[in-house]
């Protein structure tokens, strides 16, 4: 296929499908943090749930999702297409059974020293009178939710290699589901913020077994039914433990990072870790819709490609990732920045969540914003390492990354507090993505062609168009229809007026970026048509995704 045709639909159309599904898993988080935001608020219960849905997460990315699409993924499809299936079976059966033992042994290990776990990673918590014992209840009540999703992570990679994206990208949504769920039953079943966060923590456990139902259902269909089998290192089984620790290091880095930062955030105050979490969650909406879904759509593609020895398409098909998600990401932190206060209002500011909890809220997620792009590109470039089989260079790249984040997250936060943890986030994470490109365009796997230099600049043009139309735009609500963003509009009434009025600047933004990126070359009207081409079905290697 010529390069101008690209995006490939292969690619366009399966991030369309995880995009999607990742979409709707983020409508369905905010809907479960808006009602969070509301029946807990951000105070210190708020913060001890936050921290104790954190270490799972954490141990989630050293153990399961990077290191699976990373390192189980690539084994596992080369073994089944050079084996068959049975012995692809027979692997992930091994994987499954020695990954579910390590983690059993874990979560036991954690529950029982939990209280020292969170006296030491979150010291701030130290001098709230009766934080330490709060947070260690919920946490014990949550962990084992690892067990569970940590296998999924296993479903979803076996599905992934059979080109099955939907049932995989939708799991995610049955967690927002059932956490929402137990939201609603912890406002009868208890009458304080604290009852309602151990009924939340609950929700947690129970998600994670529903998660791994709802995969296994759809493994069983392809003839992937797990089979409890004794734990042990077979070779493959060993092959996929060493190149799972690097990538699993790598992986974890970015939750690292969050626990980190949330640690820190510990040492501002009660509501810190909080703000941040708040901020975070919107500022992850693209994050996961752009930047995963390019990134698992691009990792098989790649792979195939550098395995067939057509470097020139690997670098083609980099490229128009690359493309791809700046044409949506810049656009989205332009939004994000612009309407930061709105955007905190409308979701949160009702019930337990109070205006200086949306004042500080907003003020970390414009920092945020500003390290968007480079979000979402470290998800696009790491496939350009882990598909030539290369899982240490980015562990090294997000390591130094960590480092950096740490220290400015310590010299920030003495001047601008929780809104430094943010920015220095933000600022470690255009260096992690610096480091990558470097090396990347240093062995000859990345060179931008003309068609993405020309986009570029186009897209920020198109960026800045979209800047001078929500200026105008907000000016206007203020002008017209005064504060309806914050205490004031909360206090009228006027609930409507503000989803309303905010849903209207958004769509002025995207309107004018879509019309401005087209008139000025950004992006063109036939790259659509990826989304509804459709495939050949002649190689069985490219099936469509389910």
């Amino acid at each position: 296929m010529p390069h101008e045709e690209l995006p490939a639909p292969a690619l366009v159309r399966a991030v369309a499908t995880v995009g999607g599904y990742t979409l709707l898993s983020r409508v369905t988080g905010f809907a479960r943090d808006v009602l969070q935001a509301t029946l807990i608020g951000a105070g210190a219960v708020s913060d001890a749930f936050v921290i104790a849905f954190t270490l799972p997460n954490l141990f989630r990315s050293l153990f399961a999702e990077g290191a699976v699409s990373a390192a189980f993924v690539p084994i596992f499809a080369q073994t089944l297409e050079r084996e068959g299936q049975s012995k692809a079976k027979q692997f992930a059966d091994d994987a499954f059974a020695v990954l579910g033992a390590v983690i059993l042994g874990l979560s036991i290990l954690m529950i029982v020293a939990m209280p020292l776990v969170i006296f030491v990673m979150n010291p701030g918590f130290a001098k709230m009178p009766g934080q330490i014992e709060r947070t260690t209840e919920l946490a014990r009540i949550a962990f084992p939710y690892l067990l569970f999703v940590s296998l999924t992570s296993l479903q979803s990679g076996m599905l992934n290699a059979f080109n099955r994206y939907a049932v995989a990208a939708a799991a995610p949504v049955l967690l927002n589901l059932t956490l929402i769920a137990a939201l609603l039953v912890g406002v009868g079943a208890a009458a304080d913020e604290g009852g309602r966060a151990v009924v939340l923590a609950w929700g947690v456990f129970l998600a994670g077994i529903v998660q791994f139902i709802w995969l296994a259902a759809d493994c069983r269909r392809i003839g992937m039914r797990f089979k409890l089998v004794t734990p042990k290192l077979t070779p493959d089984v060993k092959r996929l433990m060493k190149r799972m620790l690097p990538v699993a290091l790598g992986a974890g880095v970015y939750q690292l990072n969050v626990v980190i930062n949330r640690s820190i955030a510990t040492l501002v105050g009660a509501g810190a870790v909080s703000w941040i979490y708040y901020a975070d969650r919107v500022n992850l909406l693209p994050v996961g819709v752009i930047g995963v879904a390019v990134g698992v759509a691009l990792l098989p593609l790649l792979t195939r490609q550098i395995q067939a020895g057509d470097n020139d398409a690997a670098l083609n098909s980099q490229n128009r990732a690359i493309e791809i998600s700046l044409v949506l990401t810049i656009p989205a932190a332009v939004g994000i920045a612009m309407l930061a206060e709105p955007i905190a209002s409308t979701l949160f500011e009702r019930g337990a969540f109070s205006p200086s909890d949306r004042e500080n809220v907003a003020a970390a997620l414009f920092a945020f914003s500003l390290g968007l792009p480079a979000y979402v590109l470290n998800k696009v470039l790491t496939p350009g390492f882990f598909g030539r089989h290369d899982t240490k260079t980015p562990v090294k790249a997000s390591a130094f990354a960590l480092v950096t984040n740490i220290a400015f997250n310590l010299v920030l936060m003495d001047r601008f507090g929780h809104v430094g943890i943010a920015l220095g986030t933000a600022l470690s994470s255009w260096i992690n993505v610096g480091i990558l490109a470097f090396i990347l365009r240093r062995r000859g796997h990345l060179k931008a062609d003309d068609r993405l230099k020309h986009r570029l600049s186009r897209i920020i043009l198109a960026a800045i168009l979209m800047i001078g139309v929500l200026w105008a735009g907000s000016a206007a609500v203020t002008a017209f229809l005064g504060p309806i963003f914050g205490s004031s509009g909360v206090a009228s009434g006027r609930e409507a007026a503000r989803v309303l009025t905010l849903s209207a600047l958004i769509g002025a933004g995207a309107l004018t970026f879509a019309i401005g990126a087209l008139a000025l070359g950004a992006a063109k009207r036939s790259d659509l048509d990826a989304f509804r081409r459709k495939k050949p079905a002649a190689n069985p290697s490219d099936r469509p995704p389910a």
